[in-house]
């Protein structure tokens, strides 16, 4: 079904998500052919920022331990000596690719290593000294995976010459790649013709050189974002335990350097593309086109919010790279989507108008009111979004949200795998993209719209929140660990950064998790597989306390009271003020719906009935879930090319939608009552 395409591997087989591919920027700086040389010299002043973080936490699911120095600060200020480059830059571009992590070596979805993202792809795309297969772990997704070339994804080659470092030094410690780092920006300043410029905002034209962007209005867009942090300032302790600080520094970007990298210039129509002012989003339409016996392709025509109004953002990740994400794009027999992010600069093509409804979501009701976006990368793979693509998420985000008065929370941003399944028989093969690995709390910080205690544990509900550099649940099933070719034993993967809090039956940590019959059918016996979200919550969903005992917090979910561990001093989750949702009166339970459909009564004569079919599941009476929104009953009828016939169905029922499990679910307004919140 084109509507309810997986595009995800289903938990039950061996995951293997396929090549780490890189961004489709090609090399930034046409003046390639200029010899490499060093720029060493010395830079005044540049002192030594250190301090002291706090011990990292301990999680149930997984735990590290990382000491705290000042050789990260030091680090950046012997490399902007030695190689001339003012200390703000090299700290914000190193910010704006990172937030000057190291992510103990691992490759970004970019193939980019270490605090300054140092591009090495031949590297991230190899195993054991070979290519990597070119699966995505999804045979429905067509294609082969093109590996891209060019020296922006192997800058690491360069800073290897101007350092005389190996490039697996440059990849793997941290101090090395910071001053590999310097030397390309040394380099690309040079290459420019602005070698010993002292003043930060000379260097406009070499920061933006460095995003790889091969359009002007995307190497500008990451270059601004740098100064905008520069003159920002920030301060963090990294996840290898290093105390950074970036000074606020008032500089004035001098732009006109921008001109001398010889740029693509984009030439879209202002009214085409649908984004924030400076993000140089680019239009690459999916084609609406006719396939022959009544079918067509990859998009429905129509006129929303008049029509129907847009009521979710879903994010995604491509599960391949943005070069064949873009191909997929324009293949009028594919699925669509209204918008990709390319993961080294942040890139946003947009291919169908928000007016008109992709498909994308699995999820015909949610499809018809939403947007949705796709990131490049690997929901399994552990791979690390960068830090220019999440605020280039957020500004596009934060600008739909507005545009389309959509509320910044869980309950409207949502995840692919909080989607739900329309009917039982599609629940197991519903998608889990963007995956544990995606950083929800950051990502709402840059809304704008941070997850903040705002009751008592009086209240009833949660936040879920645990912290995403300490939390470190180990899955099983990442493709990028295969481990020993024993009999049926799973792979484990690392212990990565999540936003992942798994549920346990029991208070302690030996007890098995919840059950999930839509999920794990026959028996709903759930796991610790990657892809497995039966019994697993995540940052910013909200849920009705069920329990407190000591250092365990039980919530509702899926029916079921589950159990994670909420100590005070490390807690995974933050009190929170919501409405509840209960069965009325009377009642033994309460059934759930995949989608808010009218009532036959409200279908016309000539068009078929949908019909109301719940979900596996079973709320029984005696427990609470949070309200999300009060949902409309409508169903968009688009089954022809021509958008004259279609319409959107209404009816009289009213319906909410609820956190239900991991995903979110609708019951109907008559058999539930509210209840106000406290705390």
């Amino acid at each position: 079904m084109r509507r309810s395409f997986p595009r995800k591997p289903r938990k039950s087989r061996s995951l293997r998500v396929g090549v780490a591919t890189a961004a489709v920027a090609a090399a930034a700086l046409a003046m390639s052919g200029v010899p490499a040389v060093g720029a060493r010299a010395s830079v005044q002043g540049a002192g030594v920022q250190g301090g002291h973080g706090g011990q990292v936490g301990q999680s149930t699911q997984g735990s590290t331990t990382a000491g705290v120095s000042a050789s990260g600060q030091a680090a950046f200020v012997r490399a902007a000596r030695e190689y001339a480059v003012p200390l703000p830059v090299l700290l914000g571009v190193s910010y704006l690719e990172t937030r000057w992590d190291a992510h103990q070596g691992r490759p970004s979805m970019a193939g980019g290593y270490g605090p300054m993202h140092l591009t090495d792809l031949a590297a991230a795309t190899a195993r054991d000294g070979a290519p990597a297969p070119e699966e995505r772990g999804d045979p429905s997704r067509p294609g082969a995976t093109r590996v891209p070339r060019g020296p922006a994804f192997q800058s690491v080659d360069l800073a290897a010459r101007l350092t005389g470092l190996g490039k697996a030094t440059l990849r793997t410690e941290p101090a090395a790649n910071i001053r590999g780092g310097a030397a390309v920006l040394a380099e690309y300043q040079r290459r420019l013709g602005g070698a010993g410029a002292t003043d930060p905002g000379d260097w406009y034209g070499a920061v933006a050189a460095y995003s790889g962007a091969t359009e002007q209005t995307a190497a500008r867009s990451f270059a601004d974002e740098v100064y905008a942090q520069i003159r920002k300032g920030a301060t963090r302790t990294t996840d290898d335990g290093r105390r950074v600080t970036l000074a606020a520094t008032d500089v004035r970007a001098d732009r006109s350097w921008l001109r001398k990298l010889g740029l693509h210039t984009a030439t879209n129509a202002a009214e085409q593309v649908e984004c924030p002012a400076g993000l140089g989003c680019e239009w690459i339409p999916a084609p609406y086109q006719e396939l022959g016996d009544g079918d067509y392709g990859n998009h429905d025509l129509a006129d929303r919010p008049n029509s129907q109004k847009v009521r979710y953002i879903v994010i995604h990740s491509t599960e391949d790279s943005y070069a064949g994400t873009i191909r997929l794009a324009q293949d009028p027999t594919y699925v669509s989507w209204h918008y990709t992010l390319r993961d080294s600069d942040g890139h946003i093509a947009q291919h169908v108008a928000t007016k008109d409804v992709a498909w994308h979501a699995g999820n015909w009701y949610v499809n018809a009111k939403s947007i949705g976006l796709e990131h490049e990368g690997y929901a399994a793979r552990g791979d690390w979004f960068t830090e220019v693509m999440y605020r280039n998420s957020a500004s596009l985000v934060r600008y739909l949200a507005a545009k389309y008065d959509i509320p910044l929370d869980r309950q409207h941003i949502l995840g692919h795998d909080n989607v739900p399944g329309v009917t039982p028989g599609l629940v197991e093969g519903m998608h889990w993209d963007p995956g544990p690995y995606w950083d929800w709390a950051h990502y709402f910080e840059l809304l704008g719209a941070p997850f903040t205690q705002n009751a008592s544990s009086a209240g009833g509900v949660v936040t879920i929140k645990p912290n995403f550099a300490t939390n470190r649940p180990v899955f099983t099933h990442c493709e990028d660990n295969p481990g020993p070719p024993s009999e049926g034993r799973p792979r484990r993967c690392r212990a990565w950064p999540s936003s992942a809090v798994l549920l346990h039956t029991e208070p302690r940590q030996d007890a098995p998790l919840l059950r999930d019959v839509g999920s794990n059918p026959p028996d709903g016996v759930s796991t610790t597989n990657v892809a497995d979200i039966g019994s697993r919550v995540s940052t910013g969903q909200q849920y009705a306390v069920a329990e407190v005992r000591g250092e365990w917090t039980a919530i509702w979910y899926l029916g079921q009271k589950g159990w994670f561990f909420n100590p005070a001093d490390a807690p995974r989750a933050v009190w929170t003020k919501a409405t509840l949702v209960k069965p009325k009166q009377g009642k033994a339970s309460v059934q759930i719906y995949g989608r808010a459909y009218p009532e036959a009564a409200a279908y016309p004569p000539d068009v078929p009935v949908q019909a109301l079919v719940p979900l596996q599941y079973t709320w029984p009476a005696g427990q609470d879930y949070v309200l999300g929104l009060q949902a409309e009953a409508e169903y968009y009828r688009a089954v022809t090319f021509d958008p004259a016939d279609h319409q959107v169905i209404r009816g009289q029922m009213r319906y909410y939608q609820v956190q239900f499990g991991h995903r979110v679910g609708y019951v109907l307004a008559d058999d539930v009552d509210l209840v106000s919140p406290t705390g």
